[in-house]
Order: C-alpha cells, then structure tokens, then sequence
C-alpha cells in the first residue's frame, strides 16, 4: 500500500491539449514563430457520436477533424485539434474566465524573446513585468497567437525569491532533473 498522497504512480505532466480554430495557422505559429518541432498527426477521424459523447464530452455531431502533436524543448507536448462541432464556442477564453487559460515559456533572455516575436508581428501585451513577493527575480510578458489564444514569456536566470527556504521546489525548465 502505498504511503504517499494523491493518484497512484503519477510520473508528471505528458502534454496539455487545445482546440484551434485554424490547424494550419497555428501550425504555422508552433514551428515557424515558437520554433516547436512538429512530431505527427492523426485523423480525420469518422463521426463516433457514442465516442464523442461518452469518452470526449463533446456535441454528439462533434467531428474530430484532425490532431497534432507537438515537442517544444523541454517540459510537456502539446495536443492540438481542430474540430467542427454545431455547438462550438468561437470565442476565446480570457484569463479570468472560467477554463480560461495561457501557457506559458520559458526563455533565457526575455528581452530578446520580445523583440522577436515583435519582429514577427505578433501582439505583445504590454511591457515584461518584474515579479514580487515569492516570485522576486521573474520577468514575464504576455502575448497572443494570430487566434488570440494567451501565451507567456518568463524568464528567471538567478532564480525565485522563494527558492531560498522552500523544502519543494516548483519544477524548473532551467534544470529539468529537478
């Protein structure tokens, strides 16, 4: 029996999934903007009301019509789909929106990171921002996809103010063994 908290063999974070309203617009944005590399895809896939019901809870009449799969470095894959469904929301979660959501990146210079995604015409909000409190020693940014999906840019070379006297440390994509 096991003596430790929560789900049983839990490893880690496999891949986080979203549904785009252009595959080939975001797969643009993934590997030419983000540098991610695409791995493969599947689908079409047939109408499976029962499926897409029961296994995926989505519209009966939901269609798969494909999913990619993307590595982005180090840290989770993404999943990405691309669906036609009579019910489907258009319009894209805000932060504070409940399933609202962003991902977000970690760079070594954020500075540069910015000018970048500048120099390709994507909407940076605002300037980087210096964190405080526990996250002391964070810059960060946000900026959207051509779809308005949220994104954000972090950088923390010297590390988190909190990592001075935390027994558990969040994981860190500047030492992945960690």
């Amino acid at each position: 029996m096991s003596t430790e908290a929560g789900l049983p063999g839990l490893v880690g974070t496999d891949h986080v999934g979203f549904t785009v309203p252009d595959m080939e617009q975001a797969h643009t944005f993934f590997t030419d903007i983000l540098g991610c590399t695409h791995v493969y895809s599947l689908g079409p896939f047939p109408a499976d009301p029962a499926l897409i019901v029961d296994r995926l809870n989505v519209h009966p009449d939901a269609v798969m019509q494909e999913i990619r799969f993307y590595r982005c470095h180090t840290g989770a894959n993404f999943e990405v789909f691309s669906y036609d469904s009579p019910d489907q929301n258009q319009v894209q979660p805000r932060n504070s929106d409940i399933g609202g959501h962003h991902l977000a990146f970690y760079v070594s210079d954020l500075d540069e990171a910015v000018e970048w995604l500048r120099s390709k015409g994507v909407r940076i909000l605002g300037e980087p921002t210096a964190s405080s409190g526990a996250s002391r020693g964070q810059r960060w940014v946000y900026f959207l996809s051509p779809w308005g999906m949220q994104f954000e840019l972090v950088s923390f070379p010297e590390g988190k103010a909190y990592e001075v006297e935390a027994s558990t440390l969040l994981w860190d994509p500047r030492t992945p063994e960690r």
